[in-house]
Order: structure tokens, then C-alpha cells, then sequence
């Protein structure tokens, strides 16, 4: 297949007219017809229906769309790294990391990121479904437990781990349990165990579980949890880093946590000398080291 006729063909689609297009392009309405028709005939096919208000794609117009987008996008990708340079940090950057960890921690701190490097895209890619990296469905992972695919750069960041939460509030009307046994007369706000999670914050879960537990609401993402917690619902368990964030909430049961969950960002070899993940990754270890600052100033605060 030509690739000027379907560079020609994406313009067109884009902008819905051929004046438009060749504007764009440089070329007379008249040549960017004749590559139109050229394209047509060697798809046996119409792409375009003319129509008073402008060109509107028939269905394998829009098939055909579908695929020089994808491709343009790639491109752009492609272009943007090849471009990367001691100097210049920019182009789309593609992130995926669970959805708890992502809204409650990475999120809010993105502004520091962009603060720095305004022309960053950050494609930002929230699920607990582990992409391919090497496969190049994402460009960098933060994940709660050690990649195991091969061809990849990793670091651990930190370890965190799952603890129980309730607000001051919630703790004023309904007073602070001291012992699992005082569940009984509380609810119990956690993770749906089906869902997807680490295997220390399902045994946590579990582990309270077994009490006699009076009242539950479970939610598939910690988010959702966060918000019961913080709207006086009940006790929450959440992961430790919330804690910076949200100081009024206090810790319930301090002598009972999940074992250490690991945090490790990872990327593909062939992305080592990438500029723009350097950036994200040296933006995540200063946030990293700034939030344990936070944690130990809480730490001694509370001990006082």
C-alpha cells in the first residue's frame, strides 16, 4: 500500500475536506483528490461519501482510519525518542501502575513532574492488570511486588504495607476499638476479597475477617475505601502512604499490620537511555524520599 496516498488519506479524514487537507499538506485540491481516487481504486473500495457540509467517512473509511491514527500515533512516539536529548525532555511517556497506589499517591504529585517538564504527555494507565512491558504496552511500571519479565531495568522504591485507618471523627461518635474482639460493635471498610491484590493485604483482610465483624462494605479499589474511611463510615484497611496525605486519619490496632510489600518501578532495556523516563524516574525517587521524610516527622510526632 502507497504510504503517501495514506498519509494523504489521514490529512483528509482529519480535517473532513479536501481544501483543508491540502492546505495542511501543501498540495492543491486537485492532486489531493487525484490521491484519494488512486487509493480508492487500489482498495477496490469508497472511503469517502461527498456530502454538501464535507467529506464523511463510509464504514471502511472508517477502518482504514482506525489504522493510519495508530499509526500516526506511533510515529509521533517513535519521533519523540529518537528526538530525546541531554537538554530536552518531552513527548508521551506511558505509566501504568495499580489503581490505588496511582490515584492516591502518583497522581497528586504529578504536578511537581509537569512543573519541570512541561511538555511531557503522560499517558497515565490504572489497573491491577500487570502490562507487558517488554511488548511495549506501557512504558513504565510501578508495581507491588518484583517484575518477573525478562529484558527489564527494575528498582525498588520502598516497601509499604496495609494497616487499619478510621477518622478522628468517625473515632469521636463511635470510640476506638483496642482489640479485634471490639469489631463486633464497628464496620469494617476493606478491599473485596475476590478482587485483585497483594497476597499481605488479602491475608490482613482475611485475619480481621475472622472476628465477629458486625457491619462490612468492601470496594474493588482502595480509593473507594478511602472515601468510605474518610466520610465516617467505619474502619479502613489502606495502605500506609495515605497516612501523609490524609493526617486525619488515625491508625486503629497498631500492633497489627500486613507483612512488607515491595514497590518497584521497572522499564524495558531499550528504554535505558530514554530521557523522559529518566525524568520520571528520578521524579519518583525524590517524591520517595520526601514522603519518608514525611513519614518519620509523623512517626516522632506521634510518639511524643
Amino acid at each position: 500500500m502507497d504510504w503517501d496516498k495514506l498519509r494523504i488519506f489521514h490529512a483528509v479524514a482529519d480535517a473532513g475536506s479536501l481544501t483543508h487537507a491540502g492546505d495542511a499538506l501543501h498540495l492543491s485540491q486537485s492532486a489531493v483528490s487525484r490521491q484519494i481516487r488512486g487509493l480508492e481504486e487500489s482498495l477496490n473500495t469508497t472511503l469517502f461519501h461527498r456530502h454538501a457540509r464535507g467529506l464523511i467517512l463510509t464504514e471502511q473509511g472508517e477502518l482504514l482510519f482506525d489504522a493510519t491514527r495508530a499509526m500516526a500515533k506511533r510515529l509521533e512516539t517513535a519521533t519523540a525518542r529518537i528526538r530525546d536529548s541531554e537538554e530536552e525532555v518531552f513527548g508521551e511517556l506511558r505509566v501504568t501502575t495499580a489503581v490505588g497506589f496511582g490515584t492516591l499517591w502518583l497522581a497528586p504529585r504529578l504536578p511537581k513532574l509537569y512543573e519541570k517538564y512541561p511538555d511531557l504527555k503522560i499517558d497515565l494507565m490504572l489497573e491491577e492488570r500487570v502490562l507487558d512491558l517488554p511488548m511495549r504496552e506501557a512504558d513504565v511500571a510501578v508495581r507491588m511486588k518484583e517484575p518477573s519479565q525478562a529484558d527489564l531495568i527494575r528498582k525498588k522504591l520502598m516497601s509499604i504495607r496495609m494497616r487499619c485507618y478510621a477518622s478522628a471523627d468517625y473515632i469521636a461518635r463511635y470510640g476506638r476499638p483496642e482489640a479485634l474482639e471490639d469489631l463486633s460493635t464497628h464496620r469494617l471498610i476493606c478491599q473485596t476479597p475476590s478482587a485483585p491484590q497483594v497476597a499481605a493485604g488479602a491475608s490482613l483482610v482475611a485475619q480481621l475477617m475472622s472476628s465477629d465483624v458486625r457491619s462490612t462494605l468492601t470496594v474493588n479499589n482502595y480509593f473507594g475505601v478511602l472515601q468510605a474511611v474518610v466520610h465516617n463510615l467505619g474502619i479502613g484497611v489502606l495502605p500506609d502512604y495515605i497516612v501523609e496525605d490524609f493526617p486525619s486519619l488515625e491508625r486503629i490496632f497498631p500492633e497489627i499490620e500486613s507483612g512488607e510489600v515491595p514497590v518497584f518501578l521497572a522499564f524495558p532495556e531499550e528504554l535505558r537511555h530514554s530521557k523522559r523516563v529518566a525524568a520520571f524516574r528520578e521524579f519518583v525517587q525524590d517524591e520517595i524520599m520526601a514522603h519518608r521524610r514525611t513519614i518519620r516527622e509523623i512517626r516522632d510526632r506521634d510518639a511524643d
